[in-house]
């Protein structure tokens, strides 16, 4: 009788093994909720331009190219996105209408950019779009003018007087 119990159990561990072993499935989604984003680097914080006797000739001195500024900029967005340029100082020492900017930097797919010198105004002010999606950084340079020279004193007893003006760079997804 022994024998028979052993047996028996040994036959239904047999039967039974197969199903604690056998290989069960199912499944999981992975969702990756993208939001449209844009990005912003400033390259260059800061630039002094200095004027010689022949830019007090011209009226004008400016920063172009490498001297200028430049900001990196990328976006996911498939409508592309809008680099924005302003200056919000509350009393600014270079008066708006002689502060120039526009950028050389053609251009994105289906975008616009300011290519002819334009008086920086308090309001955000579309410098550089493009209508398509801008994986990598891409670097905007902005050339900076300023204007009627003659209207910058400087101070008695030798020297420079600084006139500063902060630019914000704003970058939106479209």
């Amino acid at each position: 009788m022994a024998r028979n119990v052993i047996l028996g159990t040994l036959l239904m561990s047999a039967l039974l093994a197969p199903l604690a072993n056998a290989a069960t499935s199912g499944t999981s989604n992975v969702t990756l909720a993208a939001s449209a984003v844009a990005l912003i680097q400033i390259d260059d914080a800061a630039i002094t331009l200095t004027p010689n006797a022949t830019d007090y000739g011209n009226d004008y001195v400016e920063a172009t190219g490498a001297a200028g500024i430049d900001v990196e900029v990328k976006t996911n967005s498939t409508g592309g996105l809008a680099l924005q340029v302003r200056c919000a100082d509350a009393s600014p020492q270079i008066a708006l209408a002689d502060l120039l900017v526009r950028t050389a930097t053609a251009p994105g797919a289906g975008g616009s950019s300011i290519g002819t010198y334009t008086a920086i105004t308090a309001a955000n002010q579309n410098l550089w779009t493009t209508g398509a999606v801008q994986h990598t950084f891409l670097v905007v340079s902005t050339d900076v003018r300023v204007q009627n020279l003659i209207n910058y004193n400087d101070a008695a007893g030798g020297g420079t007087t600084s006139y500063t003006n902060t630019l914000t760079y704003t970058v939106v997804a479209q």
